[in-house]
């Protein structure tokens, strides 16, 4: 068994890479940085294969898939990224690479790996979304909005596949904070005690085992989603821009 894993330089990446290896899986770690590429190699104790790339360059996704094509057995989506501000002050360039390597390039892979397993009837898809895409996000809105995104996608696949009755495999996760890095590149802190990656990782590959469609690691997390799902859209909306309006850093006086 083979498994591809984008964004694998840290975080969930690094960790799904380490245990899937210490299942028997031999993996293939996609991330911009080689030298991080390079040190995971050392812990992956299967056989391993890096690709340095920056997936937000459209054409490394279709490089990725053709090179792979017929070889792997799952696929992990999880390369992404966030920015957090006033939309009116946020930088577009930034926004359009979040989009190209949150949306578009998780949608490329998704589509070409997807397509591939269905014809040979074998084969499993975990999309990395967050419990950010069940509701909007202000002053983080692109990020919000990518990542329900993915969990539409996904969802509406997942039932698109269960009708085609296949053994083709898909599943979201959306963790709540996690101890991953996101943050700090986001520029934002956590307004909740965060989940470490080993617990969300863990969890995950123990429902993805179970064809989970919907993984949502943590009570909190799982708390949060249903409560949303409940509110009004309104009030919802208020409490997502009071909690993220805390979460921002703010210069030290």
């Amino acid at each position: 068994m083979k498994a591809l894993i984008t964004g694998a330089s840290n975080g969930f990446g690094w960790d799904f890479a380490i245990k899937l290896s210490k299942m028997g899986y031999d993996i293939v770690a996609v991330a911009r940085s080689k030298d991080k590429l390079e040190e995971l190699g050392k812990k992956v104790k299967t056989n391993y294969e890096y690709e340095v790339m920056d997936l937000s360059d459209l054409k490394n996704t279709y490089k990725l898939h053709k090179k792979y094509t017929g070889q792997i057995d799952l696929l992990i989506n999880n390369a992404g990224f966030g920015e957090c501000g006033r939309f009116d002050k946020t930088d577009l360039d930034i926004e359009l690479n979040m989009i190209d390597l949150n949306i578009t390039a998780l949608h490329i892979l998704t589509k070409l790996f997807y397509t591939e397993f269905v014809e040979r009837d074998s084969g499993q898809i975990l999309n990395v979304a967050s419990i950010a895409a069940f509701q909007p996000g202000p002053l983080m809105e692109t990020y919000y909005a990518s990542k329900s995104y993915v969990l539409n996608l996904t969802m509406a696949l997942y039932e698109e596949n269960r009708r085609n009755k296949g053994n083709v495999k898909i599943s979201v996760l959306c963790p709540g904070p996690a101890e991953t890095g996101f943050f700090s590149r986001a520029n934002v802190r956590f307004a909740i005690k965060p989940h470490s990656s080993d617990f969300v990782t863990d969890y995950a590959l123990k429902k993805l085992k179970k064809n989970k469609l919907l993984i949502i690691p943590g009570f909190i997390p799982k708390c949060t989603v249903f409560l949303t799902r409940l509110s009004p859209r309104k009030l919802t909306m208020r409490v997502a821009y009071n909690i993220t309006e805390r979460k921002l850093y703010k210069d030290k006086k």
